[in-house]
């Protein structure tokens, strides 16, 4: 379903130029649950990006669903990210004034569907993540979990192949952090592909299989038994 193949980034130019990614190559297939784990600065959110198609390589390939992604237009790679794509982020990116079905909503917005089915799919969604009973609650009045549930909500609303979580459970304690990773096996368990970036081994540890990253270049995979 994915393949990337001696995939390099830099940023910066000429004495400032930073090469971030070093030649990776990995294979993703359907329904698998992989993390990708390394310190900071190891190029994981880098890789992560470029596999959402929020950025792009500077060389190598990319195969998403057998398209060559070099050769997709901006407008292609835009239905892809809206159609295709979910995508949890570490600071929630909830819309302040909005309710937390209003933030799951907006998604669908943009694909034009109805009112009604808007409320209807948002609704169906937040009772998936265990918020059924605060669809109407502004996100300043929802924990950080509360609040992470609901942005995992709105990124699956949409059904999409594939969810992309950049340190999902990075601003929350232990416990929260147990649910959120527990929300996104289920997801996982039902067929969606789920690609987490994470530092921390326990987190890592809910995958199936675990690819550690270092100095931009893959160090080692491991199968885990989950």
């Amino acid at each position: 379903m994915i393949s990337i193949k001696n995939l390099t980034k830099s940023y910066g130019a000429r004495s400032a130029k930073t090469l971030v990614l070093k030649g990776i190559s990995l294979e993703i297939k359907k329904g698998e649950f992989v993390s990708i784990m390394g310190p900071s600065g190891s190029g994981k959110s880098t890789l992560l990006n470029i596999l959402g198609m929020l950025d792009s390589p500077d060389g190598g390939e990319y195969n998403f669903f057998n398209a060559d992604v070099a050769k997709l237009s901006a407008d292609q790679m835009a239905l892809c990210r809206r159609y295709m794509l979910g995508f949890v982020f570490q600071g929630f990116n909830l819309l302040k004034k909005s309710s937390a079905i209003e933030n799951v909503e907006m998604p669908l917005l943009y694909l034009g569907i109805n009112a009604i089915e808007r409320k209807k799919r948002a609704t169906r969604a937040l009772e998936r993540v265990g918020l059924g009973t605060r669809i109407y609650y502004d996100p300043k009045k929802l924990s950080g979990g509360e609040q992470q549930r609901v942005a995992i909500a709105r990124a699956v609303v949409t059904n999409p192949k594939v969810l992309i979580a950049d340190e999902p459970t990075g601003n929350l304690d232990t416990k929260r952090g147990k649910e959120v990773m527990e929300i996104l096996k289920q997801i996982n368990d039902n067929g969606v592909t789920v690609i987490l970036v994470t530092h921390e081994e326990e987190i890592a540890s809910y995958a199936s299989r675990i690819i550690h990253i270092l100095d931009g270049v893959v160090k080692r995979e491991v199968v885990n038994a989950v």
